[in-house]
């Protein structure tokens, strides 16, 4: 009897000391999508980019900046005086309005109202934050912002829809510095 218990002992611990199996996937992602994905944005940023250099070469009253964050704009009302633009914390008031590229008004500045905004610390979308940063008290600007700097593939769930490329009259009123006093 005790050898039998011995093999029996002995067979159950050969057979678990067997290692695990790795688990095969049910399905094979081949990553397709995400380069789809890829090459679908970039066709998209190139059309807009398109349509927003065409608008500039169509119009020669104004001068077209190009900034570092993929956004085009030009001064229609400029302080060449002051160097004072807001920095990361700063409180800025601003009025502005919201078009689509053929200039057809999608929100009047009246219906935004003023809106006082601390640099980089709120909600704001991508284009309109980079280009407070670059404004001085009292400037007024025009902002070409194509869709993925202003409200992307989501748009704003009211007027703007998916992947609208957009322009905007900002008028900056007043920059109040960070306080520094530390206690």
């Amino acid at each position: 009897m005790k050898l039998v218990l011995y093999i029996f002992g002995f067979l159950i611990v050969f057979s678990s000391c067997k290692t695990q199996e790795a688990r095969r996937p049910v399905s094979v992602k081949s990553g397709s999508f995400i380069s789809e994905s890829i090459t679908r944005n970039k066709q998209l940023a190139a059309k807009e980019e398109g349509l927003i250099k065409k608008i500039m070469d169509n119009d020669t009253l104004n001068e077209y900046i190009t900034s570092e964050g993929g956004f085009w704009y030009y001064y229609n009302k400029k302080d060449t005086i002051s160097q004072k633009t807001p920095k990361f914390g700063d409180i800025v008031n601003f009025n502005y309005d919201i078009k689509d590229l053929n200039g057809n008004l999608i929100y009047s500045k009246t219906e935004l109202d003023t809106v006082t905004y601390y640099i980089d610390k709120e909600e704001l979308f991508l284009g309109l934050r980079e280009g407070l940063k670059l404004m001085k008290e009292g400037e007024v600007v025009t902002f070409l912002f194509p869709s993925y700097q202003a409200y992307g593939y989501y748009g704003d769930n009211h007027k703007i829809g998916t992947n609208i490329p957009l322009m905007s009259e900002v008028t900056l009123h007043k920059i109040t510095k960070e306080s520094t006093t530390e206690n």
